[in-house]
């Protein structure tokens, strides 16, 4: 049985009255009660979210900075008060230090493209076998360009980093270390401490993929000591679209725009430009000032609930399930780290993780199957993909036995 963190804690969370907020949990599918368990793939939003996003297009609408009307400084207000709540969400030093992306995916571009320009052939860069392609990708593109080497941390069968290596594979030619808090694929909680230290203490810039961290726990950017963070509003029951990157500021202030437009700019002429400064530098364009406001009412709502108290409780949810699950004959389940965050992932005897979606889903139950966009995870295990089943604190028990029942129905249909 997989020890899951915090199993011991207890919780008072309303979760039935949390659950009156999300108008979407309320509804059939294909006849049956919605269990939503697909919130790793996208969260859902309550009604304070709903209501922020129609309040700004139905009042406050105008576009930002620029203008002296009253609209625009409504807009304005609702959009750099929203950078505030991420700062105070992320506990970072200034709002100086967080730039809105469209999420966690441009955010890590960002720093490909902004970081790249002052890499060169044999620099190196160190990921690991968990990352979401979102943390792949960008850096490979980046080795195309440049020439820089990427080193990856392996995992073991549990799903965990082996990091009896990783010190060795820092040098003097390692310019980032680039990871992921939480694993998409497997629930995985990685010991962020003994892999950023290392580099911290050789003067190595580090990134931390936060976009499954900060729905489920409390983030705290300064006593991660990272220098930059990313993670996207609609993972934490905010707006698609909208996202941050923070960027400790000695840093950010050191690296080049990496998109040109208005905004990003104090002067232009055909002579030359000069850069607006930061965080605006990083914001060519009109920015999603909608998702903008939409994602510091997600920040108050995750606030008022209380962050140590969402932990708490989905690691309740995770022991029940995983223990549920556990006894649902030919379940094999993928991804047992001794620290995990809500995320089931599993596989029913032969059936193809498609299949086994389909009939979940006539059966009321929302899972994501495939490869999670972690095709190098699923490559460890030998597999093609998995089925997967995210918690968010909106969930109850009843989900779970609703999964459960489903899972059965669909043994005796394809057994």
């Amino acid at each position: 049985m997989t020890a899951i963190r915090n199993q011991t804690a207890t919780t008072s969370l309303d979760v039935e009255g949390l659950r009156a907020d999300f108008p979407i949990l309320h509804q059939q599918v294909n006849g049956h009660r919605l269990a939503y368990l697909d919130s790793a793939a996208s969260s859902q939003r309550p009604r304070a979210v709903i209501d922020a996003i129609t309040h700004y297009y139905e009042h406050d609408h105008a576009n930002v900075h620029r203008g002296v009307h009253t609209l625009s400084h409504r807009a304005t207000d609702a959009y750099e008060g929203a950078r505030e709540k991420v700062r105070s969400f992320l506990n970072a030093a200034s709002t100086k230090e967080i730039v809105f992306t469209r999420g966690t995916t441009e955010a890590i571009n960002l720093v490909a493209n902004s970081l790249g320009a002052s890499l060169r052939s044999g620099d190196e860069i160190v990921l690991t076998e968990l990352e979401h392609h979102a943390n792949i990708v960008p850096w490979q593109m980046l080795a195309e360009r440049t020439g820089v080497e990427l080193r990856v941390i392996p995992i073991n069968d549990a799903g965990e980093l082996i990091l009896d290596d990783y010190p060795d594979m820092l040098n003097s030619r390692t310019r980032l270390v680039s990871v992921a808090q939480v694993s998409n694929a497997l629930g995985t909680i990685n010991p962020l401490d003994r892999i950023l230290r290392p580099a911290r203490d050789r003067g190595i810039l580090t990134l931390v993929d936060g976009a499954q961290a900060i729905p489920h726990m409390p983030v705290d950017v300064r006593a991660l000591d990272c220098d930059f963070y990313a993670f996207s509003g609609h993972k934490m029951c905010g707006p698609t679209g909208i996202g941050a990157l923070y960027a400790r500021e000695a840093v950010l202030s050191e690296l080049p725009p990496w998109q040109g437009g208005g905004d990003m700019i104090l002067t232009v002429s055909f002579s030359g430009t000069t850069y607006n400064e930061l965080p605006y530098r990083f914001e060519a364009g009109t920015p999603n000032i909608a998702g903008a406001a939409g994602l510091g009412a997600a920040i108050d709502y995750l606030d008022n609930i209380g962050m140590a108290a969402i932990e708490n409780y989905e690691a309740e949810l995770l022991a029940y399930a995983t223990e549920a699950m556990a006894a649902v004959q030919d379940v094999q389940l993928i991804g047992t780290a001794e620290q995990k965050a809500g995320v089931l992932s599993f596989n029913l005897d032969a059936i193809h993780a498609h299949d086994l979606g389909t009939i979940l889903d006539h059966q009321g139950v929302a899972i994501r199957t495939g490869h999670h966009c972690a095709m190098p995870v699923m490559e460890h295990f030998g597999i093609a993909g998995t089925a997967r089943a995210s918690l968010a604190f909106y969930n109850t028990r009843a989900d779970i036995d609703q999964l459960i029942e489903a899972l059965q129905v669909a043994r005796e249909m394809l057994r």
